[in-house]
């Protein structure tokens, strides 16, 4: 049994997490801790568990085997890397890290300290995606040329309860979160393409806010150019309604669209839908077996990283107006 503390209740998939960890059979959740301590402690008394109001005393406790962090996204180098100084087992929602910089304090701190880490990124663990992955790797696209992904929802989009709509207030304050509908909502189609793409090689970005409403942005579209010579077409939103989830994948022999998790492909003269049965354990479910050194995860750290490099690329191409290659922002 993997006994977890919840670290914060501030990002919006943190019940969501709870519930996973409550459904787990290998998972027993033990303890909460929160930046905002009424919040913090409201939640511990619906989990009926402690609530610590000092994160150094909960992360003392020999009994807490691991952590899932929902803080602000810029307290993730400051509370991850105290976590694994005490040793425990990390889990946390996208992404890791704002910039280069803090990724890698946060990564030379678990290394140091031989703890598992597992980053929340659930969709390359879903079944359409493993599809189209096992598609291209068997060459029936031929070369890939294009790829293009786009997840947008309505969350900005006011309402008559509020201004910013159903996400939170604190979802657009950009010290908090290090950016907008880009850095939470598009994190899934940036590690989406660059498992299916390969390494990229440069990265232009527009970051707009709609109506200069926000600080951060809620509307966003990111184009990639990736060593295999693939391009790749990033969007992603806050103030879309009713738009699907969409995969596409171009090549010199074939195409395959996705739209929500209906896959199809195309190879000759019409479509075919793609059902094959394929599955993979939700993030979650690859840290605890890390954790009980059961099975290697599949989600690696090289993902991780990558997030975080398209990340801090297109920020700093929408903030220039110029093309960021690769190359030159990692040899800083």
């Amino acid at each position: 049994m993997v006994n977890v503390a919840l670290l914060s209740r501030w990002h919006v998939h943190a019940d969501d997490y709870a519930r996973q960890a409550q459904a787990n059979e290998d998972i027993q959740i033990s303890a909460v801790w929160d930046e905002d301590p009424e919040r913090g402690q409201k939640w511990a008394e619906e989990l009926s568990v402690p609530f610590y109001q000092d994160l150094d005393e909960l992360l003392s406790q020999s009994d807490i085997d691991g952590v899932i962090v929902d803080t602000p996204t810029n307290m993730h180098k400051e509370v991850i890397t105290k976590a694994a100084k005490y040793k425990k087992h990390i889990f946390t929602e996208k992404v890791l890290a704002i910039t280069l910089e803090d990724y890698q304090e946060i990564i030379t701190a678990i290394e140091e300290a031989g703890v598992e880490l597992m980053v929340s990124l659930p969709r390359l663990t879903d079944d359409y995606y493993l599809r189209a992955q096992k598609i291209l790797d068997e060459g029936k696209l031929g070369t890939l040329t294009t790829i293009r992904c786009r997840f947008a929802h309505n969350g900005a989009v006011p309402s008559e309860n509020s201004d910013t709509g159903w996400l939170p207030a604190h979802f657009f304050d950009k010290e908090q979160c290090g950016g907008g509908a880009l850095i939470d909502l598009g994190a899934h189609p940036i590690y989406l393409t660059n498992r299916l793409a390969g390494p990229a090689r440069s990265v232009s970005a527009v970051l707009q806010s709609t109506g200069d409403k926000y600080d951060v942005d809620d509307n966003a579209a990111v184009l990639v150019d990736y060593q295999s010579g693939a391009i790749g077409i990033l969007e992603t939103s806050f103030l879309s309604s009713g738009s699907p989830f969409q995969l596409e994948l171009y090549g010199t022999q074939g195409t395959l669209l996705v739209e929500e998790e209906a896959v199809r492909l195309r190879t000759g003269e019409g479509w075919e839908e793609v059902t094959d049965e394929v599955s993979a354990p939700m993030p979650m479910e690859q840290w605890v077996h890390a954790i009980n050194k059961t099975a290697e995860p599949s989600l690696k750290e090289e993902d991780f990283y990558n997030l975080t490099l398209i990340n801090q690329a297109a920020a700093q191409s929408n903030e220039t107006g110029e093309r960021v290659v690769l190359e030159k922002l990692t040899n800083k």
